[in-house]
Parts: structure tokens; C-alpha cells; sequence
């Protein structure tokens, strides 16, 4: 091979080396440029989406303003039809928060129970009345949870129609859970319906570390299962431990959604 060939190959290698530099040294510097916080995000794997679900708002204001310092997805429950039903509906979608209806649905214990609440009784006519009325109390609902409910989430009759009522609007339906024998899934699953359950209840207890603890069996859901809902209810000691921990679980790689992005 002459000198003049040995030249020109040997040319055409450095070539090939100096691009294959220039593109490694221009992904670094790309890289380097991105702000740490992004990547970390770029190079962590989500560990798990959490959906946090706030019940039992409408009966007052008092737990607003801390609300407001929350700047994590929420998703806000509210009961229809009292003092409060509609501004705090205005106040959680100003403030980009999700909203649903808590519908109020018969139990099998004698509680005191909320004007308008669907019992196994109901007719129809009355059932489709009752989630009408109570939709236009709640604007910008996404969709409807159980308020109460462990009698009627066990009745096929009176589900279907429930379900019947939401599915023609769009809506879906978070099946709190409160009895285990609820038929919910099953009757969702058979409408085609779009549905979620409750993994983790909160605050069963307003004790703080109480909390805390729900919070860590809400973590390790998230990360068996790739997601997890959490509900907890309007009181203060609730968003207390919110406003602490939501911000670790972000850090940690759990991603905190709104309930409708758990869907599908």
C-alpha cells in the first residue's frame, strides 16, 4: 500500500474518532446545562403513582388556607348541597385541583344521614334525580365517590343505575371501599364503566404518626402495584401531615397525580 493510501485511511479514522467526540462531548454539555432537578428526573425511574383523595368537604372553610399551600395534585371529594359545596368547588378547580361529587349513598349503621342520600329503597326515577341535582351543586366534577355507602355499594340494582347515570356523562366512580363486599368492581367491570378503588385509608385515626404510617402503606402500594389511591378527609391534622410529607414522597420518585390519571 503506498504512503499516500496509509495517509488517507489513516485520515478517514481520525475523522470518524473526532465526530464520535463531538457528539459525546456535546451530550455532556447538553446534559450538564439541565438544571439538577431535571436530571435526576432524566435518569430516576418513577417509583410510583400516588392519587390523594380528600372526602367530607362542604360543611365549612376552615381548612382552605392551608389547602392552599399544598402544591401537590389533590383531588377534593365534596359532599353536595351544603353551605359550602360550591365555592369550595370554585376555589379547588382556580386553584387547579381535581374535583368530584361524594355522593351520599345509605350504610348499614344508623348514622345520621345527608339530605338526599341514595338508599337501597330509591327508585330509579328518584336515584337519577338525586345524582343530577347533586352534579349541578358540584360544577366541575370529574366524577363521583361513595359518601358512606356500605348498604347500597352491595345492591346490583341500585349500582347499575348509579353507574349508568355517571357513564352517560362521561364521569367515573372511586369505590371508597367502605364494605368488603362491595359490588362495585364487578358491576363496573360489566358496564364498561371507568372505575378505581381506595387502597389506603389516611386518617382513621387524627393522630399524626397514625397518618404518617398510612402514608409509608401507601409508599410501599405505589411501588408493588405501579400505583395507589389514598383517601383521607378534610381536618386539620390531615393537611398537616400532607403539607410535610408529599413534598418527601416527590423527592423520593413517586409521582402524585390527579385520581383521573389513574384511569386505564
Amino acid at each position: 500500500m503506498s504512503r499516500a493510501r496509509r495517509n488517507k485511511g489513516t485520515f478517514g479514522y481520525k475523522a470518524v474518532i473526532g465526530i464520535l467526540s463531538l457528539i459525546i462531548i456535546a451530550q455532556w454539555v447538553l446534559m450538564s446545562s439541565k438544571p439538577k432537578e431535571q436530571r435526576s428526573v432524566l435518569i430516576e425511574p418513577i417509583r410510583g403513582k400516588i392519587a390523594i383523595v380528600i372526602d367530607d368537604w362542604g360543611y365549612n372553610l376552615h381548612n382552605l388556607a392551608i389547602l392552599k399551600e399544598i402544591r401537590s395534585p389533590l383531588t377534593l371529594s365534596i359532599l353536595p348541597n351544603l353551605p359550602y359545596s360550591r365555592k369550595i368547588a370554585r376555589e379547588a378547580h382556580d386553584l387547579g385541583l381535581e374535583v368530584i361529587l361524594h355522593l351520599p349513598m345509605e350504610p348499614h349503621e344508623n348514622y345520621r344521614l345527608e339530605e338526599d342520600t341514595i338508599m337501597a329503597t330509591s327508585s330509579e326515577s328518584e336515584i337519577r334525580d338525586i345524582i343530577q341535582e347533586d352534579f349541578s351543586s358540584i360544577i366541575y366534577a370529574r366524577g363521583a365517590s361513595n359518601h358512606m355507602g356500605s348498604k347500597v355499594t352491595e345492591d346490583p340494582r341500585v349500582m347499575k343505575i348509579v353507574f349508568s347515570e355517571l357513564k352517560k356523562s362521561g364521569l367515573y366512580f372511586l369505590d371508597s371501599l367502605v364494605s368488603a363486599n362491595s359490588l362495585g368492581s364487578k358491576i363496573a367491570r360489566s358496564m364498561q364503566m371507568n372505575f378505581l378503588k381506595r387502597d389506603i385509608f389516611l386518617d382513621n385515626q387524627s393522630d399524626p404518626e397514625y397518618i404518617r404510617e398510612q402514608i409509608n402503606k401507601l409508599k410501599l402500594q405505589a411501588g408493588l402495584k405501579g400505583s395507589a389511591i389514598g383517601v383521607g378527609h378534610d381536618r386539620r391534622s390531615t393537611f398537616s401531615v400532607l403539607r410535610e410529607e408529599l413534598p418527601k414522597l416527590e423527592a423520593e420518585g413517586y409521582r402524585l397525580v390527579f385520581l383521573s390519571e389513574l384511569i386505564g
